[in-house]
């Protein structure tokens, strides 16, 4: 089962990297599938990711405390904004994958927004 778990993390993460240069697959939830997948099957490759600069953070704080960072959400509604903006307009497909491409640019931007950027702090 962990070789299972392995290999789906890092699939995740060959997503992750893909998304880095294709707008509809987004590479931050790959990260996090990755790191679920990697503590689900390696203690290791969990640690390995938790220590990227650049994923890192991003996993420690939504694992922690399901936290998406202010910073981070006007990064990534800038980038969908561009990037689904760019399909919609100079991308000649039907109207219908427009349609498709603005509700899902819409929801990814609701579920970022209504996540918490900064940790509560219980006393």
């Amino acid at each position: 089962m962990k070789a299972l778990w392995i290999t789906l993390g890092i699939l995740c993460l060959i997503l992750g990297f893909i998304g880095v240069f294709l707008p509809l697959l987004p590479t931050t939830p790959f990260a996090l599938l990755a790191a679920f997948c990697f503590s689900k099957g390696s203690d290791d490759l969990h640690r390995w990711l938790l220590e990227t600069k650049m994923f890192g953070p991003l996993i420690k704080d939504w694992e922690d405390h399901g936290v998406i960072r202010l910073r981070i959400k006007k990064i990534s509604t800038l980038m969908i904004s561009l990037l689904f903006g760019y399909t919609l307009v100079f991308v000649k497909v039907f109207l219908w994958i427009k349609l498709i491409v603005t509700l899902t640019g819409l929801l990814v931007l609701w579920f970022i927004w209504t996540r918490p950027s900064t940790p509560v702090v219980n006393d």
